[in-house]
């Protein structure tokens, strides 16, 4: 398909964060840009004050005609939507070129020079820190990100189109479509089993995506992953290593060990181990560009975060509130671990919103052992996104597969009242569901008490 001769794009699903990036390119390129969402969310708020229609109802009266011309017209989906969606149906049935968000997205940056970001876990903070380096280092690039960055205020970035920076999904193999030239693999824990069945077959997905890369590219993995690359880690003679971490202030600093050179006394403010991880990644693909190095360590200490990973909301001295998109027990684990290597001694309560019933049932012992390591656990109902519910699998079923004598129930319209019931030194809210849209007011509510 010539993506020239494509005047207008309609997207379903058009709220998703990498949907909504991808409409905010096309809108750029001067397209004609509309779609449909299930609900309005202040992603669709911020594409509508941009320009492009969107609208919220599966009827097709509101299509507008432009996009009824399947000859000049491409209609891109996200896995997201519903099969049965009317609107799917109609440009499916009416010979429409319908495509996959994956698939468009390895169409705009095929002819790019392509950094690809892969693994279950940090994606989307090793994107956006790997985004502010080469802005930070005058790099021309546009990115398309998996998250809010907190540098940019968005998903989407346009500096260039010579270099590009994406996600590479693993869900519904999706990043089988891209071509990069740089790609990094930051985790392969066993995930999205609803589409896998089994954790070999998601491995097998990631073999698969390696050999994606254009000839003479370069793959970078976090040491012990059991696929072959140029390794990064921490104190563990990686080719890409970080050593002699402190922590000053909240932030680390550290020693970063390249093929080539050691750099001193780098800092990184985002906490975590896994943060760490993410921005010695994101580091080790920016080196493949003519950069000067210490240009590349200097911006690594000015990254400022991404919305919902590790993202603090309240930093006072008598109360903490952190918010993180943790879904799976793997990051849970992180989450807490980095909260107690910030703010030891502290009673540190989670709130945690489940993500969908089939993750829930395939790593319900997983999620039971990573929250009961917090002091307080409460728990919210799963939110499904996409799936039915299924027979048996409810928080409160979760709930009682946790051993921990501090734990309850809460639903949203009591969330407040539980959490200041309980007294927490250190909040922590985590799930990947809308959890993160009650944050604001859990945070004007938690200021007005204090």
């Amino acid at each position: 398909m010539n993506l020239n001769k494509i005047h207008s794009i309609y997207f379903l699903g058009i709220g998703g964060i990498g949907m909504s990036a991808l409409a905010r390119y096309f809108k750029f390129a001067g397209k004609q840009v509309a779609g449909y969402d299930k609900t309005a969310t202040p992603l669709t708020d911020e594409l509508i004050a941009s320009g492009i229609l969107v609208h919220f109802e599966d009827n097709l009266d509101v299509i507008p005609e432009e996009f009824k011309k399947p000859e000049n017209t491409l209609v891109v989906y996200t896995p997201a939507v519903p099969k049965d969606l009317s609107q799917l149906k109609y440009f499916q049935d009416r010979g429409f070129a319908v495509k996959k968000r994956a698939e468009v997205l390895g169409m705009v940056t095929k002819e790019t020079f392509c950094f690809a970001v892969a693994g279950t876990h940090g994606k989307t903070t090793t994107s956006c820190i790997l985004a502010h380096l080469l802005k930070e280092s005058g790099m021309p690039f546009i990115a398309f990100l998996g998250g809010i960055s907190e540098d940019f205020n968005s998903n989407f970035v346009l500096e260039g189109t010579e270099n590009a920076v994406v996600e590479a999904d693993e869900y519904d193999r999706s990043f089988l479509h891209l071509s990069p030239d740089m790609a990094c693999i930051t985790s392969m824990d066993a995930d999205h089993l609803d589409i896998y069945g089994n954790a070999d077959e998601l491995k097998k997905s990631f073999v698969e995506f390696t050999k994606r890369l254009k000839p003479n590219g370069r793959l970078f993995v976090k040491n012990g992953l059991p696929i072959k690359g140029i390794t990064f880690g921490i104190e563990d003679g990686s080719d890409f290593e970080i050593r002699n971490i402190n922590v000053q202030q909240g932030a680390y600093r550290f020693d970063l060990r390249t093929p080539t050179e050691t750099l001193t006394d780098v800092q990184f403010g985002k906490p975590g181990r896994h943060n760490l991880l993410n921005a010695l990644a994101a580091f080790a693909m920016a080196a493949q560009l003519p950069v000067e190095p210490s240009l590349l360590a200097k911006a690594l200490g000015t990254f400022k975060g991404v919305q919902r990973r590790f993202s603090y909301q309240i930093k006072q001295e008598n109360l903490v509130f952190i918010d993180d998109y943790a879904h799976h027990p793997t990051e849970i684990e992180a989450v807490h671990s980095a909260v107690r290597e910030m703010h030891p001694q502290k009673k540190v309560v989670t709130v945690f919103q489940p993500h969908l019933f089939s993750r829930t049932k395939d790593f319900a012992d997983g999620f039971a052992k990573s929250l009961a390591r917090f002091d307080v656990v409460l728990l919210l109902d799963i939110y499904p996104a996409r799936e039915e519910p299924i027979q048996g699998i409810t928080s409160s079923w979760l709930l009682g597969r946790i051993e921990h004598p501090n734990k309850e129930l809460v639903n949203k319209q009591n969330l407040v009242e539980k959490i200041k019931e309980y007294e927490p030194d250190v909040l922590v809210t985590m799930g990947a569901g809308d959890i993160g849209l009650e944050v604001p007011n859990i945070k004007r509510q938690l200021l007005y008490a204090s």
